[in-house]
């Protein structure tokens, strides 16, 4: 099957100044469900922006489920880190119908068919219920859930979410997590998050990015992981080894990383 995501030997930053990732080679495949760890300042987001097609690449090839990121953009669902409270009447269903936006044309009204879909992905994310509620009256997870329905507005086949518990209780966390479990039997999933104990029995894979990238393959000790990017890899056990592409290298670039 094609992979979800193939990059290979990846550079990318801005305009100006030193590559805030260098040198990445990662594979999701199809089915994958990975978890994106690391410091801030390290390159989560910016290699987010890279699959999203938001940042062009300095060096290497990006390929999204078998095309371009800019081509594939439209089979992948995003759902950015969540802001604490809605200063505007919005409600869940209102979320949930702006992942049509992208199907329906412009200047057209949501038709019927948008309606009904929101209202499955909705009722798939268990928040059915809240459809006619405002978000500003939702608790953290069930916003979170909120989004997501959003994000599925297109039927995607790729998933990726950025720290999407950060504000949520840890019971609440596991539910969720256990969520984007069933989700990963229809679609690949990528989830960047800084929490890599709550989530490791939940993902495939694991990959950590300081600039350069830790990934699963042949051999390195997980204490030398830790130690060079000061991420708990051996929280994650799936009994494979890991590789390490290339040097540690920290880097800061003033982004959101």
């Amino acid at each position: 099957m094609t992979p979800a995501i193939e990059i290979r030997d990846l550079t990318a930053g801005y305009a100006a100044g030193q590559p805030v990732i260098e040198d990445i080679s990662l594979v999701v495949p199809a089915n994958g469900f990975m978890a994106l760890i690391g410091p801030n300042g390290g390159g989560k987001t910016t290699l987010v922006k890279v699959i999203l097609g938001l940042l062009n690449p300095w060096k290497g090839t990006v390929r999204v489920l078998g095309a371009s990121p800019a081509r594939a953009s439209e089979r992948v669902g995003y759902v950015p880190q969540m802001v604490p409270g809605y200063s505007f009447p919005v409600t869940a269903l209102d979320v949930a119908l702006m992942g049509r936006l992208g199907i329906t044309p412009p200047f057209r009204r949501y038709t019927a068919q948008d309606r009904s879909v929101s209202l499955e992905n909705l009722a798939l994310l268990g928040v059915e219920t809240l459809a006619g509620k405002p978000m500003d009256s939702l608790s953290g997870g069930q916003r979170q859930r909120v989004l997501i329905a959003r994000a599925l507005g297109t039927q995607p086949e790729l998933l990726l979410l950025d720290e999407p518990v950060a504000s949520v209780d840890q019971e609440t966390q596991e539910s969720f997590f256990n969520l984007l479990s069933e989700l990963n039997g229809k679609l690949a999933i990528v989830l960047v998050t800084h929490d890599v104990g709550a989530v490791s029995s939940h993902v495939k894979s694991i990959a950590c990015i300081n600039r350069r990238l830790v990934s699963h393959g042949s051999t390195l000790p997980p204490e030398a992981v830790a130690e060079a990017y000061g991420c708990p890899f051996e929280l994650v056990a799936h009994g494979v080894p890991h590789r390490v592409v290339g040097q540690a290298a920290g880097h800061e670039d003033g982004s959101n990383d």
